[in-house]
């Protein structure tokens, strides 16, 4: 059977239930190839014995999950493997199994923020998540059906993992408000769980240390997703909170995405906290007030924030591609290059810290910001220099072109000479991903994305005319090619 359209970026990813009206690719057929080619590329990438292998298995509240999960344990004990079976699990408490508990691998079943009829196969080794390369060599192979015969069947043994890494987070609090007795007594916290893993993080990391979380929202697991997606780029998931903390009179809001390796806050006023205004909140945490640091960000970032990184904070500001895998992987070469990089996040919420293995965990990066909340840092009053943009819009062009990645690297080349000749624009010197441009009084960036036939084109303008006098000069270079298909408001 031929997987690779299951790839997604560093992730496997695909339908997994029929109630959404599309037909299963990620049947137990296809779940059990793709876990056992796993143990294949890995006896061959460090010539190890399949049946000294301990690998530990987790997965979010979908409604596929046991069943991909009955699957993948089949694979792995079928090919010799000792298996951990954590159960609902978040995906950065799986790769912490690679620390705590010693596993040479760790696997969770989940699909992020996707419809409830999708899943997917994330892995990890304990040097971090497969990079996409790797992914797709394993698609091969299972593809080709290779899988590990005759050994000794593995053994599967149950762990409350999540018990231990709940703890780990509130040792993370105790240690840093270094209060004694209940360092939260006295906060309202509530969580917006959105029916996916992250109801744990109230139950079992705030109450126990006295925090009030009375009001929080849709705590328990429910793989439908009944009252909203479980994503703080959702409009409707961050009105869900910000309501939540408005009504609750709380002190901070928090919600995550599915598997919790994401995560957007509310402060006490009721405005979120997300996407710039999250970074410049994550940067300023990470640099503890040291002057000089590397923030690694995605290259949508606002011209604001990066002056709130290096004028507010006195740090560096590093624009990188789109993708959390990307932003992760920059600041860790840059870390081995001798450049002092605490943090890589992404303007989706993905936040990885260097002090925390450089793992994308919401709840890690919402520990931290309880800390600040719980010092008595006003959070609102921080984030006030940091300059927001009067307007911001996002379209979406798509490429009908057969060869769509030739055709659009070509669209991005020519548009640097377009408006290399046009008075009032500037190319970006810190352009790393597509073409950066900027105006009197905003910007544009145009890039491919990361896996789709699709341009993104994002603006943002200090004043309200600015984006619609990018978009003028803008058209006649874009209704130029034939294979782009431009959505309202660029036709």
């Amino acid at each position: 059977m031929e997987y690779s359209a299951l790839k997604s970026g560093t992730d496997i990813r695909g339908y997994a239930s029929d109630l959404g009206g599309h037909p299963v690719q990620l049947t137990d057929r296809a779940v059990e190839d793709i876990v056992s080619a796993f143990v294949v590329w890995y006896i061959n990438k460090f010539s190890r014995d399949p049946e000294e292998l301990k690998i530990a298995i987790g997965h979010d509240s979908r409604i596929t999950a046991e069943r991909i999960t009955s699957a993948a344990k089949r694979a792995l004990t079928n090919s010799g493997v000792a298996v951990i079976d954590c159960g609902l699990a978040s995906t950065p408490a799986m790769f912490m199994t690679t620390v705590d508990l010693k596993t040479d691998a760790a696997i969770e079943i989940t699909a992020s923020h996707h419809p409830f009829d999708r899943n997917g196969i994330k892995i990890f080794l304990p040097s971090g998540g497969l990079e996409g390369a790797d992914v797709a060599e394993i698609l091969d192979i299972a593809s080709d059906g290779t899988c590990v015969e005759n050994v000794k069947k593995g053994t599967v043994i149950t762990s409350n993992y999540m018990t231990d890494y709940a703890a780990r987070l509130r040792n993370v609090i105790i240690s840093g408000v270094d209060k004694g007795g209940l360092p939260l007594a006295g906060l309202k916290i509530v969580v917006d769980a959105g029916n996916g893993v992250g109801g744990f993080y109230a139950e079992n990391v705030l109450k126990p240390l006295g925090a009030d979380i009375s009001g929080s929202r849709f705590l328990e697991p429910d793989g439908m997703f009944p009252n909203h997606i479980p994503n703080p780029e959702d409009k409707t998931a961050m009105q869900s909170i910000c309501e939540a903390v408005v009504i609750n009179n709380a002190d901070l809001g928090i919600i995550f995405d599915t598997d919790v390796d994401r995560a957007g806050c509310v402060g006490p006023d009721g405005a979120e906290i997300n996407r710039n205004r999250l970074i410049a909140l994550a940067a300023y945490i990470a640099a503890g007030g040291k002057k000089g640091l590397t923030i690694v960000t995605d290259s949508v970032t606002s011209d604001g924030l990066k002056t709130y990184i290096e004028e507010t904070l006195g740090c560096v500001h590093y624009r990188y591609r789109r993708g959390y895998k990307n932003v992760i992987d920059k600041a860790i070469e840059l870390c081995r290059q001798g450049t002092e990089c605490p943090l890589a996040i992404e303007t989706s919420g993905h936040a990885a810290l260097k002090e925390n293995y450089f793992l994308d965990d919401g709840a890690y990066l919402a520990t931290k910001i309880v800390v600040e909340v719980a010092r008595g840092v006003d959070i609102s009053n921080l984030l006030s220099a940091l300059k927001m943009p009067a307007d911001e819009r996002e379209f979406r062009i798509a490429i009908t072109a057969p060869e769509f990645k030739p055709y659009g690297d070509r669209v991005i080349d020519e548009l640097a000479s377009y408006m290399s000749g046009l008075s009032g624009y500037r190319i970006a010197d810190d352009n790393r991903e597509g073409i950066r441009v900027s105006s009197k009084d905003g910007w544009f960036l145009l890039r491919m994305s990361v896996h789709d036939p699709v341009m993104p084109l994002n603006f943002e303008s200090d004043t309200d005319t600015g984006i619609d006098e990018m978009i003028r000069d803008l058209k006649p270079f874009l209704r130029k090619f034939d294979y782009l298909r431009l959505p309202d408001g660029l036709n």
